[in-house]
């Protein structure tokens, strides 16, 4: 089957958490997390739920793990901690989680990242894979970032890969 049978039978709405991973964002400053769920909305996905948790890996660990246990949550979309400084965790916590991962998303996302910023497209480490039926994409906090993985990546194939998970 062509990967145009497969999105066709995609569905085309999926339901998803989004997390956000700051030591300084509030529910009215979490400008990430807000455009997130706007683009989602705006797609015709449904939001599960968000939250907002310190850049601790445990914390990011702990609420990733309740949301791999609901059933209302088939795709997991965090934003922040993906940078190189000592503070930065998230990739670390999801990435121990990963049973597979979709190493093609970080690769795309780094390439077109470097078109629109160059060389410091290197320092991200963004990234994605799976945890049994559940998809899960680590996104970086910048908000020009979140716009350009949400667009170009996530949103067009996010029912085929809710699709495939579920096989």
């Amino acid at each position: 089957m062509s990967h145009t049978s497969h999105k066709a039978l995609a569905p085309t709405s999926v339901r998803c958490f989004v997390l956000t991973v700051s030591d300084t964002r509030t529910p009215d400053t979490d400008t990430g997390g807000q455009a997130i769920r706007r683009l989602l909305e705006e797609a015709g996905h449904h939001v599960s739920g968000h939250a907002i948790v310190k850049d601790e890996p445990s914390q990011v660990t702990t609420n990733v793990r309740e949301q791999l246990a609901n059933a209302d949550t088939q795709v997991i979309i965090t934003t922040g901690g993906t940078g190189i400084t000592s503070r930065d965790g998230t990739f670390e916590a999801i990435d121990a989680l990963l049973e597979k991962r979709l190493d093609g998303f970080g690769e795309l996302f780094r390439m077109l990242s470097f078109q629109e910023i160059g060389p410091a497209a290197m320092m991200s480490r963004a990234t994605a894979g799976t945890v049994a039926r559940t998809a899960i994409f680590v996104l970086p906090g910048s908000p020009n970032a979140i716009q350009l993985a949400m667009t170009r990546l996530i949103l067009p194939e996010l029912g085929h890969v809710a699709q495939q998970l579920s096989r």
